[in-house]
């Protein structure tokens, strides 16, 4: 039987070595994902959409700055730190209706944004239009992106509906004491809210130099993985990096032969400005190159719901 610690003797443990999770800040996390899509989407082939994220991640800055949902109580973390499960859990968890306003938001933001592509100003009117009209048709979407299913998810309104739920999380998460986190952690998910990572960074200064982290795709924590082992299955016999040759030096496809699947890392000391989100997002060239190649994503970009297999 897993013993319970106390709070405060978490903090006791030697996490001198390698800090185990990295917390979103508040201030920056999407100001600066902002900064990084419009960099990236010069001479990209995707400039359009990737701006069109960075208006949204403009939005998701301002939204987070008044942003205060209630966390966790006292006996969802006893038994998130008794069964070694993530305590801001997004599957299951019980939201506030604010999140809604905080969609509500978002979406007021791009309509009044003057060089909206035709396409995407529909989008956000018609989801608008549901938010007003059917708010439990919204809830049931927001269920649906949370659980990563397809069936029934509009793939147009789904990055709204994900942008909100990212500010409603990443604030969730940037506010929790690291001192309740459990000891221990389901493999291959966020330590926090139990999603997919997006994407992995390999850290530069401090504690975490040269250390590998996991980046959610949700809350926007970070949490530290061995380098050379899938993320995925976590084995380390089948691991192999592939990159785009004459391509970014700071992006490679780290794929597993044993489960056959790949996820992005992207190293910090060559692209000092890197977002897990957005990187991955410009670089879906290194994705269709893995596909021709046989090998699946583990999962998917938040901002880009597309209708293709991904690992199981």
């Amino acid at each position: 039987m897993q013993r319970v610690l106390a709070r405060g003797e978490i903090e006791s443990l030697d996490h001198t070595s390698i800090p185990r999770l990295r917390q979103p800040v508040r201030a920056s996390v999407f100001a600066d994902r902002a900064a990084r899509l419009r960099q990236l989407a010069q001479d990209n082939p995707l400039s359009a959409y990737l701006l069109l994220m960075a208006a949204l991640a403009d939005g998701q800055h301002q939204a987070i700055r008044h942003c205060r949902m209630p966390g966790p109580d006292d006996e969802r973390i006893h038994l998130a730190q008794a069964h070694g499960m993530p305590p801001l859990q997004a599957t299951g968890w019980q939201r506030d209706p604010g999140w809604r306003a905080l969609l509500a938001s978002l979406l007021t933001h791009m309509a009044a944004l003057p060089d909206v592509p035709a396409q995407a100003l529909q989008a956000v009117q018609a989801l608008q239009h549901r938010l007003d009209s059917d708010p439990d048709a919204i809830e049931a979407q927001a269920d649906a992106v949370l659980a990563e299913r397809e069936a029934g998810v509009d793939a147009a309104a789904a990055p709204f509906i994900v942008a909100a739920l990212q500010v409603y999380w990443t604030s969730l998460a940037a506010d929790f004491n690291e001192s309740d986190m459990p000891v221990v952690s389901p493999q291959g998910v966020c330590p926090l809210c139990g999603s997919l990572p997006v994407a992995s960074v390999v850290r530069v200064g401090g504690q975490a130099d040269g250390c590998r982290y996991l980046c959610c795709s949700l809350c926007s924590a970070e949490w530290h993985l061995v380098r050379v082992t899938c993320s995925h299955c976590q084995d380390t016999k089948d691991v192999a990096y592939h990159s785009i040759e004459g391509g970014p030096e700071g992006i490679k496809a780290e794929s597993c032969d044993h489960c056959h699947t790949y996820r992005k890392i992207f190293y910090q000391e060559k692209a000092l400005g890197v977002d897990p989100v957005a990187d991955d997002l410009a670089s879906l060239t290194l994705d269709m190159l893995m596909g021709e190649a046989g090998y699946a994503r583990a999962s998917g970009n938040p901002l880009l719901w597309q209708h293709e297999p991904v690992a199981s």
